[in-house]
């Protein structure tokens, strides 16, 4: 699990692609300071898995359906890329419950600056937008976001500046594609709200018939 606090940021040194294979190696310095081969890392929002390290990167397999569901395909020697390593079970819980599997990706609209902020403006396909809520969070590239403004067709953050300057959220620009996961809570909720529907709802018989009365 991630919280959406980025650590640092990378820089592909590599990506070697084969008949049925893709091996990304990432530059990096702080997260290194603890790895270990079959931690996860995210890398744009995606839990990849360390398959090998040394001193100054890592290297870890992307399957198909990650470069389907992501901006991973984009990526090429030279590309930052915002990095977290999972949450150890003693620190501070700074964002929301990030799992690394991303939904889909957005496409960035616009970026306009208001005073100390940027706000971002990306548009999304309904099947992402539809567990998309005001104030409600969103991970952007693995950035841990608020929600500001949401319409049918896009939606908007806006960047404070420790945000701008250590993530790699502010060097894209519009047309650029961005991984998006949206918050787990509302995933979970369609999923039960589809099975109370189809089951009938939860009512007096329905616990009585399960052993709860």
């Amino acid at each position: 699990m991630f919280t959406g606090i980025i650590e640092e940021i990378g820089n592909i040194k590599s990506v070697r692609t084969g008949a049925d294979t893709c091996i990304l190696t990432v530059s990096a310095q702080k997260i290194l300071s603890d790895i270990h081969i079959g931690d996860s890392i995210a890398v744009n929002g995606t839990c990849l898995t360390v398959c090998e390290f040394d001193n100054n990167s890592f290297s870890a397999d992307v399957m198909p359906e990650t470069m389907r569901r992501t901006n991973l395909g984009s990526l090429k020697s030279g590309s930052p890329v915002n990095l977290e390593r999972a949450m150890s079970a003693n620190d501070r819980f700074g964002g929301h419950i990030v799992s690394g599997h991303i939904d889909g990706t957005g496409i960035i609209k616009s970026t306009k600056k208001e005073k100390n902020a940027v706000w971002v403006q990306i548009s999304a396909k309904s099947e992402i937008l539809k567990y998309i809520v005001e104030k409600g969070s969103i991970a952007i590239d693995g950035i841990s976001l608020t929600v500001a403004k949401i319409s049918s067709q896009d939606f908007s953050v806006s960047i404070i500046p420790h945000t701008g300057e250590e993530t790699i959220l502010l060097k894209k620009k519009p047309g650029d594609i961005v991984n998006l996961e949206c918050d787990i809570i509302a995933k979970y909720v369609e999923k039960l709200c589809g099975f109370q529907k189809a089951s009938g709802g939860i009512s007096e018989n329905f616990l009585a018939e399960h052993g709860f009365l």
